[in-house]
């Protein structure tokens, strides 16, 4: 009984490796490619790395970075959106810049007020007032005079009847009123003359100099607005309510780097690619206006044929694409720059990368 049951396992045994060689020996069929490969379509192509980007007649997208700095209070754009050149995008804490444009402004206004202060002398009522000083000084230097007149010919009549020194007082006051007359009458005529033209040049001075203060603090203020500087189309905001922004941009925590605070795109919805030639391909590129190539987007099946648009012609570090300082400068490349001709159904966004082939000379 033993050695049947013995028998039998081993038997099971030699069955279940014989099943397991044969599931395991199978060679299972490949998966097909996820996408294939770039290829080069020409005989003689050279290859490029490019990237998407909106069409702009000159330069690439506009990256956006305030000339201020403060906390975002407001954030109107929209990724997506379309915008019109001097629609608000963003605004910054401006509440120190409001209240000191404000308070410029109040300094030009006194001083304006002062200038036609100025301008308007003389007063009628100072004017009124001066006159009425002559009016006393003349009636003052009358009764000194007939005082005087009196002394004088008692004097004359007896000598004894006004002592000398009564006669001297006499004498004195209608100097002392002729010559109080002499200066009521000068600013008499001061106060109708009205403000002297230095004065007024001077605080018209004043007044030029606070306008332009003034001015210039609203031009500050308005900096604190961001509005867009063309038409176009969002493409990225990087900011949000209560972030802090600079002349650098703002900070990403995901990248440890400063970034803009928004880019806008051409407002058509054309894309274009910017592709980098390494400088020792330039030499092969072929007339700039026979220039032809083709893009391959990577990780998918989508290729599509491209238009020369304009070449830029800055052999530049290659640096654009990876944006790090840290990577090779001493290689270097020439922008190239195409339009897309997409196929129909076919979605493309600025940002992606591609592989390009230009046909060689």
């Amino acid at each position: 009984m033993k050695r049947t049951l013995v028998f039998m396992l081993a038997i099971a045994g030699l069955i279940a490796g014989i099943v397991a060689a044969y599931v395991y020996g199978r060679q299972k069929a490949p998966q097909p490619p996820v996408f294939s490969p770039a290829a080069n379509p020409y005989a003689r192509g050279v290859y490029a790395q490019g990237i998407i980007e909106s069409d702009q007649q000159t330069g690439s997208n506009i990256n956006i970075y305030p000339n201020v700095a403060g906390a975002v209070t407001a954030v109107s754009a929209r990724e997506g959106a379309a915008v019109k050149a001097g629609d608000v995008l963003l605004t910054i804490d401006d509440s120190v810049q409001r209240a000191t444009a404000a308070q410029f402004a109040a300094q030009a206004e006194a001083a304006a007020a002062m200038l036609d202060e100025l301008k308007s002398q003389p007063r009628k009522e100072s004017l009124d007032v001066a006159s009425a000083q002559v009016a006393a000084a003349a009636a003052s230097l009358k009764m000194a005079e007939d005082q005087f007149d009196k002394q004088q010919r008692a004097f004359a009549i007896d000598s004894k009847a006004v002592s000398k020194d009564t006669l001297d007082n006499a004498a004195n006051t209608l100097k002392v009123a002729r010559a109080n007359l002499d200066v009521v009458m000068r600013q008499y005529n001061l106060t109708r003359a009205g403000a002297w033209i230095y004065d007024i040049r001077s605080q018209q001075k004043q007044v030029d100099t606070l306008r332009r203060a003034a001015a210039s603090a609203d031009a500050l203020l308005a900096q604190y607005t961001i509005r867009a500087p063309a038409d176009g189309v969002v493409l990225s905001v990087n900011a949000a309510q209560g972030s802090y922004v600079s002349a650098l941009g703002v900070y990403q925590p995901y990248s440890n780097g400063q970034t803009p605070v928004l880019v806008i795109g051409s407002p058509a919805g054309q894309l274009a690619v910017r592709c980098y030639v390494d400088e020792i391909l330039i030499d092969r590129l072929p007339n700039p206006h026979a220039l032809r190539a083709r893009m391959f987007v990577r990780g998918t099946h989508i290729e599509a044929p491209l238009e020369f648009v304009r070449i830029q012609p800055y052999v530049s570090p290659k640096v654009e694409l990876s944006n790090q300082r840290t990577e090779r400068v001493d290689v270097r490349v020439l922008p190239v720059i195409f339009r897309v001709v997409l196929p129909k159904g076919a979605r493309l966004y600025p940002g992606q990368l591609v592989d390009v082939y230009i046909a060689a000379g």
